[in-house]
């Protein structure tokens, strides 16, 4: 039997294949939920990750994905928009997101249920009707469900699609507290979603929708229009650490048997430098020192702060601290 290191893992990480990942996620999840035919223009100024300037680049990345998609076995069919047939849209047809049985032997659906014990995707569990669709397990018992969902907030997406299409104003409950909110994208990063956007007084905010609440969308379409050149995916922070009002560089080596994590982690931001011995040389600007320090404790000895000092003392008062 080939024995695989968990170290090997950063091999395949990309983070240009991540973005794609990321965007293909966005654009599924937008023709699955909004429950109409939707334009190419739509797709454009709604899913995050369509934001480009030219229209030739916009076009070039969205066949792409069309093709992408294509091969994954999910059809992309062309439906009317309005009772003339004048305008058509984008819609992923009935029967087109379905998994075809695999075939799996009594052996593969329980090495399945394994690996989905191991790492989960994101949400809650959902239940074990995924693997009861694949078969189930040759007597399994109990055992955590299979999980490969989009997030407890998948209900209401729909809703906040509309109102992005639409160009609606929104009201909800965040906090405990009521936010009135003109809604300008939806990105999907670190296993949640994220609502982007402006408060009436044009204050750029963005919310987690698993925490949201109260959702009402109001207001006639066209209530408000979207800034030109608005990226949503630009508004969310790739790593906690870098959402906060403090400008530091942080100059951090990674041990060897934990680099491949820390790439995984450490934001696009970030600048890398491999050593020989595998370990790893980041710098990475922080903005907010306690998410970055509660962090690297995670990685305990094998992480370094090198610079500057002071970041590096915070770290030892916080281990003192403990």
């Amino acid at each position: 039997m080939q024995t695989v290191h968990l170290s090997d893992a950063h091999r395949v990480h990309n983070p240009r294949v991540s973005k794609v990942i990321e965007r293909i996620l966005n654009l599924l999840a937008f023709l699955l939920t909004v429950g109409r035919p939707v334009s190419a223009d739509e797709i454009r100024y709604t899913v995050a990750g369509y934001e480009q300037d030219e229209d030739e680049a916009f076009r070039r990345m969205f066949e792409r994905d069309k093709e992408l998609l294509r091969q994954l076995g999910i059809s992309l069919e062309m439906q009317a928009t309005d009772a003339f047939e004048v305008e058509y849209g984008y819609v992923v047809p009935e029967g087109g997101y379905e998994l075809p049985d695999p075939g799996l032997t009594d052996e593969e659906r329980a090495a399945l249920w394994l690996a989905a014990q191991a790492v989960r995707l994101g949400g809650q569990p959902s239940g074990p009707e995924a693997i009861f669709k694949l078969g189930g397990v040759a007597g399994a018992v109990g055992g955590e469900p299979l999980a490969a969902n989009l997030g407890e907030e998948l209900g209401i997406l729909g809703d906040l699609f509309t109102a992005l299409v639409e160009h609606r104003i929104i009201t909800f409950h965040y906090r405990d507290k009521k936010r009135t909110f003109k809604p300008y994208g939806l990105v999907h990063r670190r296993g949640h979603w994220y609502l982007v956007g402006a408060t009436t007084d044009d204050d750029a905010r963005a919310f987690r929708v698993d925490r949201i609440s109260d959702l009402a969308v109001r207001d006639p379409a066209g209530a408000f229009t979207r800034p030109k050149g608005f990226k949503a995916e630009k508004s969310i922070p790739d790593a906690p650490w870098e959402a906060g009002s403090e400008d530091i560089m942080a100059e951090v080596t990674f041990d060897a048997n934990v680099a491949w994590w820390a790439r995984r982690e450490i934001g696009s931001n970030a600048t890398v430098t491999e050593q020989p011995d595998g370990s790893l040389t980041a710098r990475i600007p922080v903005a907010h020192p306690d998410a970055f320090i509660g962090w690297i404790l995670g990685f305990v000895d094998e992480a370094l702060i090198v610079s500057p000092p002071e970041l590096r003392e915070r770290l030892l008062a916080k281990v003192a601290a403990a």
